[in-house]
């Protein structure tokens, strides 16, 4: 590494696509295929998300990005007097500039622990939302959105997923899962939640590709054929659907064969875990509680200027007691090298 090089660590989607996601690409890249992911590799990727999910009546859709796969299903599953509830550090809530919003739908924000929405908070917004008189002047509850794993990287347990999919089916709702960073909760040794898991207690849920070894895209699944009609049309409507859409089946079907999906996340999850011990024997203090692949560190202002010139972090929070609150990322794409990196700049700033 060169004295004036950056280390990157800012984001999970810094590099392009898995080399074998790009030798596959390369090999097809000349073949002629139908476009709008009618062709046989988008269908060979759906077969193989099937079996993954233990999910074999599973729809399968390939959309451009996850801020899209978000604004499309929620319009889909929602009617028009219904908003979603979500934690308010959610995706959705914070970084998608209003885009749930902006298709007619208000986010519901609720409080949160270290990014989690706790089922017994949902269950009581519902509760007060149907004792109130009012609420024919409300915005009714009709989804919840939940990421896998959550801005601050934590983790939903099974147990708690379970106890939100009886709370929806209970209430009428859907409930919706963001998996933009699926493939580092799967590889989270504290993981107890499973595709199939996720199949079987969703109304939808999407796998992630653009920050988990794709170009782009993700796999969006409606564990229930039928659960969404014309769903086609609607993906087309907000401009979430690849005219090229084979290129997406392509990347899906290589992560989702010889168990490329599982690895690439645990090559992050074992960065991390590097990272994680490193900054515990320097005493540098990581908050959140995170346990995948964002890891997030308080500095004071030396670290900050000192570790910030050789490090490329993303800012999440600047905290009252005057520390700084960043975030590092590792990804399928974080190698040794980059983690022994790290930690000599670590060593060098800490205290």
């Amino acid at each position: 590494m060169k004295a004036d090089e950056k280390i990157w660590f800012a984001s999970d989607y810094m590099e392009g696509a898995h080399p074998e996601v790009m030798r596959r690409l390369e090999d097809t890249n000349l073949l002629h295929t139908p476009g709008y992911g009618m062709d046989a590799f988008s269908e060979s990727a759906r077969e193989k998300i099937r079996q993954a999910c233990a999910c074999p009546e599973a729809e399968i859709w390939f959309l451009s990005g996850g801020t899209q796969v978000n604004a499309t299903v929620l319009t889909a599953l929602l009617q028009p007097y219904q908003g979603v509830i979500a934690a308010g550090s959610g995706h959705i809530n914070v970084h998608e500039a209003g885009a749930v919003e902006y298709g007619g739908h208000k986010v519901l924000a609720l409080p949160h622990e270290n990014g989690i929405l706790r089922p017994e908070t949902v269950e009581a917004f519902v509760k007060d939302f149907w004792a109130d008189e009012n609420r024919e002047h409300m915005v009714m509850p009709g989804a919840v959105y939940i990421s896998q794993p959550t801005e601050y990287g934590t983790l939903y347990s099974l147990r708690d997923l379970e106890a939100l999919s009886r709370l929806c089916r209970e209430y009428g709702m859907a409930l919706y899962v963001d998996g933009a960073r699926l493939a580092y909760a799967l590889a989270c040794p504290e993981n107890d939640v499973q595709l199939s898991d996720l199949a079987r207690l969703c109304d939808a849920f999407y796998i992630g590709g653009t920050k988990c070894g794709t170009l782009f895209g993700e796999a969006l699944v409606f564990p229930k054929k039928g659960r969404i009609p014309h769903f086609y049309t609607m993906t087309k409507q907000h401009g979430a659907m690849l005219a090229k859409g084979r290129i997406a089946g392509v990347m899906f079907e290589t992560l989702f064969s010889n168990d490329l999906y599982r690895r690439i996340g645990e090559t992050a999850m074992l960065a991390a875990q590097r990272i994680r011990a490193a900054l515990d024997d320097l005493g540098i203090e990581q908050v959140f509680g995170s346990t995948t692949n964002q890891i997030f560190i308080a500095l004071d202002e030396k670290q900050l200027r000192d570790f910030g010139a050789r490090v490329e972090m993303s800012f999440w929070e600047k905290r009252a007691d005057g520390k700084t609150v960043m975030r590092l990322a590792t990804s399928w794409a974080t190698t040794g090298a980059d983690v022994d990196a790290l930690i000599t700049v670590l060593s060098g700033n800490a205290g």
